[in-house]
């Protein structure tokens, strides 16, 4: 019996649509990844969300922990479906030097309020080759008041300090920031650390102190577990993000309080991946939030400073609550005095290494 054939379909493309690269026709949205929780909430409130209302470019957002694993393995494979990724600094410029993400001029970035060049206006080290940088965060001690005595902690060195303080600490299950920490509740002066840690003894000596607690270290991964832990009394206290703490301090009422002594400065970067079908829309949302109005609408909903300086001053009160923010962002003079600054390239050079060392230690 003899197929009937099928008359082929044929698609007809109105005629204004071959204005338009195929590509704009076909992207709908992109996937931005962020570390989640009140972050990750302030980020949509910020800029994805009036993005979408800019461009009618749909922002999906994924969670992550950090890292270069999944990134690579997309990258390498062929098959991107991440668009946009939050980074910490040494993964952006190590993801770079691997060919992980697209070159970004900085030239197409927003220029400061004051007309400003990207170049003038961003802070030093904000920019690199494959990255930019968005926001200012630190890593912070911070315990729950209603579960601490008379004698409350006021230095990074009371973290380390079992005696005086009893009960467990949190920590986030890496090297960084940890061996910062030790380091400084060792004696060690903040501009010291990194030429300590450079040397065999000075990361020997970083480790025997995480020794001194490390049976009462309860090990975190997300940065929106440290809250939950203090609220819960799990430990008595814990390293982490600032805003993360701050969050609860004025949303859920939590009477949790920061140490700021010995906090580690840091800031994030946005990157493209490289090999995205979305390239332009990716780019488009990198301009976007490069925008100084962007950073500091993060700053209304959590208290991440901007890494513009004609930033800063759109930075006002919180939008949920009316609460002044300045008192609580990581950058001021106030907050920064005994603070180290991350060394990105140091952990750049050293951190596969130092992961390797880390997972044998807590394996012991």
């Amino acid at each position: 019996m003899k197929r009937a054939t099928r008359t082929p379909y044929r698609i007809m493309i109105p005629v204004w649509m071959l204005c338009f690269p195929v590509t704009s026709l076909l992207a709908q949205s992109i996937t931005a990844v962020s570390f989640g929780g009140s972050y990750a909430r302030a980020s949509q409130e910020a800029y994805h969300k009036p993005f979408t209302g800019e461009t009618g470019i749909e922002v999906l957002l994924d969670d992550y922990n950090g890292g270069l694993a999944q990134i690579r393995a997309q990258v390498d494979a062929g098959s991107v479906y991440w668009d946009v990724v939050d980074l910490n600094l040494d993964d952006a410029v190590t993801g770079c030097d691997e060919g992980l993400f697209e070159f970004i001029d900085p030239s197409t970035l927003a220029p400061g309020v004051d007309g400003s060049s990207p170049q003038e206006d961003f802070y030093p080290d904000m920019l690199s080759e494959c990255g930019m940088g968005l926001l200012f965060f630190s890593t912070v001690v911070a315990y729950n008041s209603a579960l601490i005595g008379d004698t409350a902690p006021q230095t990074i060195d009371d973290f380390f300090d079992l005696e005086r303080f009893p009960g467990r600490r949190g920590m986030r299950r890496i090297p960084a920031v940890n061996l910062e920490f030790a380091l400084l509740a060792d004696g060690v002066p903040v501009d010291d650390v990194y030429a300590v840690l450079d040397t065999e003894e000075g990361l020997d000596r970083a480790f025997r102190k995480l020794d001194t607690i490390k049976d009462q270290v309860v090990w975190w991964e997300a940065g929106a577990q440290p809250p939950q832990m203090l609220a819960d009394g799990e430990v008595l206290m814990t390293t982490a993000y600032n805003g993360r703490i701050f969050n609860a301090q004025v949303l859920e009422d939590q009477p949790f309080v920061i140490v700021w002594d010995g906090q580690v400065l840091d800031f994030t970067q946005l990157a493209v991946l490289a090999g995205t079908p979305r390239l332009a829309e990716a780019m488009q949302f990198i301009e976007f939030a490069s925008r100084p109005s962007s950073m500091a609408r993060v700053g209304g909903y959590i208290a991440y400073s901007p890494v513009r300086k004609s930033a800063e001053a759109l930075v006002t009160t919180h939008f949920e609550t009316g609460i002044e923010m300045r008192p609580h962002m990581p950058n001021t003079p106030e907050h920064t005095r005994r603070a180290v600054r991350s060394d990105w390239r140091w952990w750049s050079d050293r951190g596969d290494e130092l992961n390797e060392r880390f997972i044998v230690w807590l394996s012991r």
